[in-house]
């Protein structure tokens, strides 16, 4: 086989379509829509070569109208999850043995896959099974999977081309492995992105995967799978498994060979599964490498020198964009009392200017957030607002689940700091707002600062640039991701890596090559080439 030192192509972020009117891609986007939402799709297990179809299912729904009917997937039962992770252990040794320069075609293909003849057919299933916008599915589904895709191959060749120093007479080289084992891939209904993304980072590096996409994702899924098929990630590599969460996870961490979760979810989840690691670790051949990427309660704190409508418009979009229902979404606000009319002016004129929809009205800036679960939870937060004295409700606080799951972007103004909607992560297009006195910047900063057991992301909006320096280091470890004079959503993979300490995760930064070093097992060969001789060293001369 011929050999060769290959440079893989440079990454480059996708460019992001406009969806304007009378642009082919608008026209293509809402055809696709159609047809996909006028057909009933049947979403098999696949595992190894197998689509397995188990006549137990659950049927699909968009969440802006709850009563169409999407199809069906599948559930697995435990000697199906038994069956995965079997298909993971016999495709490995291939997988894992295919030349490095391979394994980067095949996600290559997958990205140029999405960028051209799959891209209508991912927007449109995020658009219909998520509720997304065009542009938060084209930034989502479209443009960041295929980074992510493109971005990962430049990252695991920079890996590989890191080498040891060598001495005179020995040569010192690093190979990377992947883990021995397999790794469990669980991600959330939010992001198409990160759900083709945690399989197929660990699967880039030479792993196999046990896949379980979110009950709510699944039709967007289903087009992963799809392009992976076609790009040539073989049989056995990235396995798709749906059904009860709890008994896939007991079944995937009691196995011996279980080698790394990577997750995106909830806190609660996440802190279930480490402790299941733990109290199964005898078991395992290897440590467990765990990352995950958890929950948020993310903030926007301006300073009385910021600019109102920029405020305004960074909690418009941080807070509302996808209805809210981002890890890194503004759910909590600090305004200065000097500020504070004119930006609630804005605000509440750019709330009212909203129109909510079907993602199919490309006018429509807000759709339905994701299911009943969801609606009910956060209307019930929106009802208790508008009952406490120390909350009142300044824009907002209607919801309608008649047809869809429609809950009206919501702006709560508390004057308690620690109000229960300051502090709860709601996950929905709910955000609110306490207003301090301009004279209590440093109270406020470490009142940001302790409020909150997560640490995802958060922005400053200040136009003294000592202001948003000393904000930078009281909030040092208050957000993995921090933002000056920004909204704090929007992070894009090789400019932003994306993650957060405390209770939001194991910081890991998807979107760069630190996730990637997480799925590899370093071996270091040390080979000399004239061998020592004589064991006697020459401190030791008479």
């Amino acid at each position: 086989m011929g050999k060769g030192f290959f440079q893989v192509p440079t990454a480059i972020n996708e460019p992001i379509k406009t969806y304007a009117p009378g642009t082919p891609e608008r026209e293509e986007v809402l055809l696709t829509y159609k047809d996909m939402y006028n057909k009933k799709m049947d979403v098999p297990l696949y595992i190894g070569s197998e689509e397995i179809r188990t006549g137990d299912t659950m049927s699909m729904h968009p969440p802006h109208n709850h009563k169409h009917d999407l199809g069906k997937f599948h559930l697995a039962k435990k000697k199906h999850i038994e069956q995965a992770i079997e298909s993971c252990l016999e495709a490995r040794t291939a997988w894992a043995d295919l030349p490095w320069e391979q394994r980067a075609a095949v996600f290559l293909k997958a990205a140029d896959l999405i960028a051209g003849p799959y891209r209508s057919r991912i927007n449109a299933a995020t658009m219909i099974g998520q509720s997304k916008t065009i542009f938060q599915a084209e930034i989502d589904s479209a443009c960041e999977l295929i980074d992510f895709l493109t971005f990962n191959v430049e990252y695991m060749a920079q890996i590989y081309e890191d080498q040891p120093e060598s001495s005179p007479g020995v040569w010192n080289r690093l190979e990377y492995r992947p883990l021995e084992g397999f790794v469990y891939a669980i991600t959330p209904f939010n992001f198409t992105a990160i759900a083709g993304n945690l399989p197929a980072s660990a699967a880039l590096m030479g792993n196999t995967v046990v896949w379980k996409p979110s009950d709510s994702q699944v039709f967007s899924a289903q087009v992963i799978m799809e392009v992976f098929k076609e790009a040539g990630v073989p049989d056995g590599v990235i396995n798709m498994v749906m059904g009860d969460p709890v008994m896939i996870t007991d079944t995937v961490l009691a196995s011996p060979d279980f080698a790394g979760i990577h997750f995106t979810g909830s806190t609660s989840v996440f802190k279930g599964i480490w402790g299941k690691i733990g109290a199964n670790i005898d078991k395992y051949k290897t440590y467990p490498r765990i990352v995950g990427e958890t929950g948020g309660k993310d903030f926007i704190l301006a300073h009385k020198t910021a600019n109102a409508k920029q405020v305004a418009t960074a909690i418009a979009r941080g807070a509302f964009e996808f209805q809210g229902q981002k890890c890194s979404a503004a759910s909590r606000a600090y305004i200065p009392k000097s500020l504070w009319a004119e930006v609630k002016e804005f605000l509440v004129e750019d709330v009212n200017s909203f129109k909510m929809g079907s993602p199919e009205d490309m006018s429509n800036f807000i759709t339905a957030v994701i299911h009943e679960g969801s609606f009910d939870k956060l209307a019930k937060y929106i009802d208790q607002a508008k009952k406490d004295k120390n909350a009142e409700i300044v824009v907002g606080g209607n919801y309608d689940k008649s047809e869809g799951w429609f809950i009206e972007p919501t702006v709560i103004l508390t004057t308690d700091p620690k109000y229960t909607t300051m502090e709860t992560e709601l996950f929905g297009p709910v955000i609110t707002i306490y207003v301090y006195d301009d004279n209590k910047w440093e109270e406020t900063l470490k009142l940001v600062d302790e409020t909150s057991i997560y640490a995802l992301t958060g922005a400053v909006l200040s136009g003294d640039r000592y202001a948003a320096t000393q904000a930078t280091q009281a909030l040092q470890n208050a957000a993995g991701n921090f933002y000056i004079n920004d909204k704090c959503t929007g992070a894009v993979v090789g400019q932003q890596p994306f993650g957060g300490a405390r209770a939001s995760g194991t910081n890991d930064k998807a979107g760069s090559k630190l996730n990637l070093l997480r799925w590899i097992s370093p071996r270091l060969i040390k080979e000399t080439f004239v061998p020592a001789t004589d064991y006697r060293y020459p401190f030791m001369g008479e």
